[in-house]
């Protein structure tokens, strides 16, 4: 060995050996529902603080509607964790085997809202006369065939008889957060999104909560991937049902629940 390549083996060696685990760590990658965000970003930056002196990373954490996800999961996306808006796309992905059934917990739940841009006087009545509130304009929701919120919205239309009225004048949205967007900006007069989406944006109002027996029960779960080989998946979901995380959630107006479910739906 040459001495210019002995000091090139020396110096790389000494770079390995006082590496920062932290830093040399690989972190989870993290699916998560858009309306998770205020809440998991907060989360993630308290894990991230206590993790350092433990050496575990902070995770990666990608927003988008549960159905984008658990597609993308599907078509070999390298997540860590799925964490869902709604029971079917996890049950997708549980059909097919995607996800450790051992690991998935029902976490969270949540309610619909009406909202309308700050300052709007509109007044609404959640039944067949919804669409006389729209004007001219349109209902902003997510897609009513694919993204939870939006499937939870048309439920709860039909249910008290406003579907019929409305359903040609919807705004239908990638994802809850781009229908909440969409009223915050005045682009859409109404909308349904989460309550803790209408809680997250100054710029909305709620005008009506609908009642909890006009759609499915809303519950987030969330599991580790099957083909993760991440040893801080587990750790982060262990955070994820834990004091910190919960106060966090709460503090988003979700309701945590934080229960194990096995097999089958609940």
């Amino acid at each position: 060995m040459t001495t210019l390549t002995r000091t090139g083996f020396l110096i790389a060696l000494a770079a390995f050996i006082g590496a920062d685990p932290v830093r040399a760590a690989a972190p989870p990658t993290v699916f998560a529902a858009a309306s998770l965000k205020n809440a998991l970003d907060d989360i993630a930056g308290r894990y991230a603080q206590e993790g350092q002196e433990a050496g575990k990373p902070a995770p990666r954490i990608s927003y988008a509607a549960s159905n984008t996800l658990a597609k993308q999961i599907e078509q070999g996306a390298p997540a860590d964790l799925f964490f869902s808006a709604d029971l079917d796309w996890m049950e997708y992905l549980a059909r097919k085997d995607l996800i450790r059934p051992d690991t998935r917990v029902s976490l969270l739940a949540n309610s619909i809202v009406l909202i309308a841009p700050k300052g709007s006087a509109t007044r609404v009545t959640l039944g067949p006369d919804l669409g006389t509130a729209l004007g001219s304009g349109r209902l902003a929701m997510g897609n009513v065939e694919a993204v939870p919120a939006g499937k939870y919205g048309k439920a709860a239309l039909e249910k008290l008889g406003a579907w019929a009225g409305v359903k040609d004048r919807i705004a239908q949205a990638e994802s809850v957060r781009a229908a909440l967007l969409l009223v915050s900006r005045g682009e859409a007069p109404l909308g349904i999104v989460y309550a803790t989406d209408a809680a997250a944006d100054p710029n909305v109002t709620i005008v009506a909560a609908f009642p909890p027996d006009s759609h499915p029960p809303i519950v987030y779960p969330v599991a580790i991937t099957r083909e993760s080989t991440n040893p801080d998946a587990a750790a982060f979901l262990a955070y994820l049902r834990g004091p910190v995380a919960k106060a966090a959630f709460e503090r988003q107006g979700f309701t945590v629940l934080n229960r194990a479910t096995t097999a089958g739906r609940e």
